[in-house]
């Protein structure tokens, strides 16, 4: 994709579109994970594949971990319950989670036995409890010490349009590309900020939608190019 400087003198929509030529597919759609009928089972999976995302690991073993996940059956929270934390482990390691498994299989088993015996297992129903964005967040985070802010605003991020109360503030990385590819000038300050920059590009979305796409694909392009493009620009020595 092309540089900052040589974009600016493209359409906004232009831009968008060879990003989301380049990066626009969501995490869940790429896994096979269909979100948009709001299935309990499906949000489970998801939600699964969102703490393994969460860990400072590659999104290919974090996604071939998940594959692994389904493979063996432990699709509810319930199955990984039953599993217990030895299978647990077997299926991380298995996926190439080695470094972190004996960790996310203790924060897994937290985390579906309180589903299970606050929400019935059913992440719909925690979504229709809570009061409002924030409550949605602290809630899920409220299901085990290891979802932190991270995992919750992957999990939230793709659900943003599928349920009503999922609207988690934008990922530093989107940001750093939205302004790395001009499609917003304001710096970050504070929280307050953030609003302001996802509300400027939800307009910029409206006005340049892509057929077949939606704005949850936009975001996740965003997402992918501040991870594989700007930050590893940033990070390369200069001279």
């Amino acid at each position: 994709m092309k540089s900052p400087e040589s974009s600016r003198g493209r359409s906004v929509r232009e831009t968008i579109e060879e990003l989301l030529d380049r990066f626009g597919k969501c995490f869940s759609t790429e896994l096979g994970i269909l979100l948009e009928d709001k299935d309990r089972d499906e949000i489970f999976k998801w939600f699964v594949a969102s703490i393994l995302f969460g860990a400072r690991i590659s999104e290919k073993i974090a996604a071939r971990t998940y594959q692994k996940f389904i493979e063996s059956g432990l699709r509810t929270p319930k199955s990984m319950i039953e599993a217990g934390w030895d299978r647990l482990v077997e299926v991380l390691d298995a996926g190439g989670y080695a470094r972190y498994d004996f960790k996310t299989a203790t924060k897994l088993l937290e985390v579906m036995n309180n589903l299970e015996r606050r929400y019935g297992g059913d992440l719909n129903r925690l979504h229709s409890e809570a009061t409002d964005p924030r409550d949605l967040e602290f809630r899920i985070k409220k299901l085990g010490k290891g979802i932190g802010d991270v995992t919750a605003s992957i999990f939230l991020r793709e659900l943003r349009g599928v349920w009503e109360k999922a609207d988690p503030p934008l990922q530093d990385l989107a940001i750093d590309a939205a302004r790395s590819l001009d499609l917003t000038r304001r710096k970050v300050k504070d929280e307050n900020i953030k609003v302001l920059i996802l509300k400027e590009l939800q307009d910029l979305w409206s006005r340049n939608r892509i057929k077949n796409k939606e704005f949850v694909d936009f975001e996740a392009a965003l997402v992918r190019y501040g991870k594989d493009v700007v930050r590893r620009r940033s990070s390369k020595p200069s001279g």
